[in-house]
């Protein structure tokens, strides 16, 4: 298996969540080895996607650089790291990622219109070697070692319609796209109120998240799926995991994870190099990632 990026430009023009201002997001080829870069085209400032650089975890995942930040990066990385692409640049002309649905789902259309194209170096991979967990009362996220990739996540809501939801990922990039990709951000309508009075969340709709009141959904279409609200922090978790810089090969678990822990997690998990390994695929050791990623 080798690196990829994608075959040619594209774009595409949202709202931001936060702002409700339009947000114009293009994403590039860049050459093996670069990574994922983010750059703000309107203040000219490149940020590479690393755990060092993320500044706000605690309703998004935020990197900056410079006193210029990029926020809600975590949809889009999802579908970006779902499709096992390398190396990348994405470019916005604002503060955010447009939120589009709330979803990944648009993104991923995004990189189908992109197509992904093979490069000229061997795809590294980060295996995990030992457990890590990070825990806050009884909330936890933890890796683990594993021949394959799979996502296992549960949350607990004191809310009539979400209670105690759980899944589990066995994942591939079609998996992914069938059951993970639509599923939505959500919230709560007291809250939404709340972020408005403070200047957020200015761009939030029923267009682009679902919102609960104190005993059902708003939204008049209703859910996507039943456990929609796990599957979309599944979706997070992804997202927030590839701030490791690569994609990895081990078990994901959680018990009512956010961003701000996997963000600790994967400050974690690179603090110590006996708790992985980078690993160049060549030959036989493909067979498990080529069936996740084709």
């Amino acid at each position: 298996m080798y690196q990829t990026t994608i075959k040619k430009p594209v774009e595409l023009v949202g709202i931001g969540l936060h702002k409700g201002s339009p947000v114009k997001l293009k994403l590039e080829p860049l050459s093996s080895n670069s990574g994922i870069v983010f750059y703000r085209s309107d203040v000219d400032v490149a940020i590479p996607l690393l755990p060092q650089n993320v500044v706000d975890t605690k309703m998004a995942t935020v990197i900056g650089k410079d006193g210029h930040v990029i926020s809600t990066i975590e949809h889009l990385l999802s579908a970006i790291y779902a499709y096992g692409i390398d190396n990348l640049k994405v470019i916005v002309d604002a503060d955010e990622v447009p939120v589009m649905d709330g979803s990944s789902a648009s993104f991923c259309m995004l990189l189908d219109e992109a197509g992904i194209e093979e490069q000229d170096q061997p795809k590294k991979v980060m295996r995990i070697k030992k457990d890590i967990i990070v825990q806050e009362g009884e909330k936890y996220v933890k890796l683990s070692p594993s021949p394959d990739l799979k996502y296992d996540f549960r949350i607990k809501f004191p809310h009539p319609v979400i209670q105690n939801q759980d899944y589990v990922l066995e994942f591939t990039k079609e998996s992914y796209k069938n059951e993970i990709s639509r599923a939505r951000t959500f919230g709560f309508l007291h809250e939404v109120q709340y972020l408005r009075s403070k200047g957020l969340a200015l761009g939030g709709s029923l267009e682009n998240a679902i919102v609960l009141d104190d005993k059902k959904v708003l939204n008049p279409e209703g859910l996507r799926f039943t456990d929609e609200f796990v599957r979309h922090k599944i979706l997070d978790a992804i997202g927030d995991m590839s701030l490791i810089g690569m994609n990895f090969v081990g078990n994901y678990e959680a018990l009512a994870g956010s961003h701000d822990l996997n963000h600790k997690l994967t400050l974690e998990l690179l603090k110590n190099p006996e708790n992985y390994e980078v690993i160049e695929l060549v030959g036989e050791k493909t067979a498990a990632l080529e069936k996740a990623y084709a």
